[in-house]
């Protein structure tokens, strides 16, 4: 709920307590009346603790009005709005005209897999490790790939 709404139910909610303390502070009056009345009013004890009482309650309740009367004042919280920003991926045409056969078909590899370790690389292609690394060199020094520590091995990645 909005703080002047929450602000203007504790107002009516106080209102309707000082009804009610009034009322009952009435019926103790009676009350007190009648078991006091044949004897000396100035005497007895019960008004002290009546006017007491309804002090102390009048006292909760104005604590109430000037909490709800502070919040029908105060500022409502701002709202923080979160968006989600959607990444626009570009799709660069890779230009494999310059690649040598080898080359093309260790690309060729790594766009089927996304990623792939360069043991399995060596496994499809039959090439040497030395080789491999030359190829994947070649390849990360134009942009295609991207080669990431794992271990004691590497993952080559497909740069977007």
């Amino acid at each position: 709920m909005e703080n002047k709404k929450v602000g203007l139910l504790i107002l009516g909610i106080s209102f309707l307590i000082v009804i009610i303390i009034l009322i009952f502070n009435q019926a103790l009056r009676k009350i007190v009346n009648t078991s006091c009345g044949m004897l000396d009013h100035l005497n007895c004890p019960m008004y002290d603790t009546i006017t007491q009482q309804t002090y102390l309650a009048l006292a909760v309740v104005g604590i109430l009005l000037v909490f709800g009367i502070f919040l029908m004042i105060s500022k409502p919280a701002e709202k923080i709005v979160v968006r989600k920003i959607k990444e626009n991926k570009i799709v660069r045409k890779l230009d494999t005209s310059e690649l040598k056969p080898e080359e093309k078909q260790v690309l060729g590899l790594i766009k089927e897999n996304k990623a792939v370790f360069q043991a399995e690389l060596i496994e499809k292609t039959g090439y040497g490790k030395a080789k491999m690394t030359r190829i994947i060199d070649r390849l990360e020094g134009k942009g295609f790939v991207e080669r990431k520590r794992r271990g004691l091995t590497n993952v080559v990645v497909l740069k977007s």
